[in-house]
């Protein structure tokens, strides 16, 4: 496969899996406005690493929720919103017309188009709502069809190799902000539990009716990390991600008859969640471990460039 084509595969799924991530992101922190102590917007920008950027943004006009909304879902400027993420994840899957179906390319067109249409259409008369929810919609169905009608060839294994490895990332900067701003010492065992904050976090991976089955018991800090990262059986837990993205890795390793450090990070980085255990992820602190993991999820995407996609 050419190293172009491997590239417009993967960044089509990252970009789809980001503007799912958002678009669900956002709805939870929407419900959590209700009860806000008006940091939620920062907050939120946090996981994206772009808190400067937010501000500069929103210091001529009030209301910080729905500055929050205007810039992670319409801003043009931001890489990451809703609307350029969709726009690059279509002009990738463009270029790629020859592998990936039918059903995928016209749902993800159809998603753009309509996303399109109700942005130029008045901002004053545009419902930001229904318009979350329906990219978020959507892209669940853009999946699906990928799922149902991909042949699983190289194609299908660098569009999962982005979907996961955005997925495990996105969810480790989750846990990460959404953990400290509510536990800021990190000690999950402290008293003043809020039921409904700590319900939005697990809202935030749609996650909160698996926790009642998996745990049947109240909530409790430790084991919603446990669950958003180290349960493999949650698929959007950084665990399962960073399973996916090493099985699809060994596939790829199949097809080239090849492995390179690419590979030794993605098994490794797998290892470290597949044999870890939430009581000694707290001794060495949450944050320490999450920092390292997102560091080498950073890393294994640049090895990842440099091995298939010629960057």
């Amino acid at each position: 496969m050419l190293s172009s084509t491997a590239k417009n595969l993967y960044w089509m799924g990252r970009y789809l899996q980001r503007a799912k991530s958002t678009a669900r992101l956002i709805e939870a922190t929407q419900r959590m406005a209700l009860q806000s102590r008006g940091e939620e917007a920062v907050g939120v920008a946090a996981i994206f690493g772009m808190e400067d950027e937010f501000r500069q943004s929103q210091q001529q006009s009030g209301g910080r929720l729905a500055n929050l909304i205007d810039f992670l879902v319409l801003d043009p400027n931001n890489p990451s919103s809703i609307a350029s993420s969709i726009d690059a994840a279509r002009r990738n899957a463009r270029e790629e017309r020859n592998n990936i179906t039918v059903d995928v390319w016209e749902s993800l067109n159809g998603l753009w188009l309509e996303l399109n249409a109700r942005l130029r259409r008045d901002r004053a008369l545009l419902d930001r709502g229904a318009l979350i929810e329906m990219v978020r919609t959507q892209a669940v169905m853009i999946f699906g069809a990928a799922q149902v009608t991909l042949l699983r060839d190289e194609a299908y294994n660098f569009l999962q190799l982005g979907a996961f490895l955005e997925r495990a990332d996105n969810t480790a900067r989750i846990l990460d902000v959404k953990f400290h701003v509510l536990r800021p010492d990190g000690n999950p065992y402290a008293g003043g539990l809020d039921y409904f904050a700590w319900s939005e976090v697990l809202a935030c991976i749609g996650a909160v009716r698996t926790y009642r089955r998996i745990y049947r018991s109240a909530l409790h800090p430790m084991k919603v990390a446990e669950l958003m990262m180290l349960l493999r059986d949650v698929p959007r837990s950084v665990h399962h991600c960073l399973w996916m993205v090493d099985i699809s890795m060994r596939e790829l390793a199949d097809v080239y008859g090849t492995r390179g450090e690419a590979d030794r990070l993605a098994g490794e980085l797998h290892a470290r969640l597949r044999y870890a255990r939430i009581d000694k992820v707290f001794d060495q602190g949450l944050k320490s471990f999450l920092g390292g993991v997102r560091s080498d999820i950073a890393t294994l995407s640049d090895e990842i460039g440099r091995q298939f996609l010629l960057d």
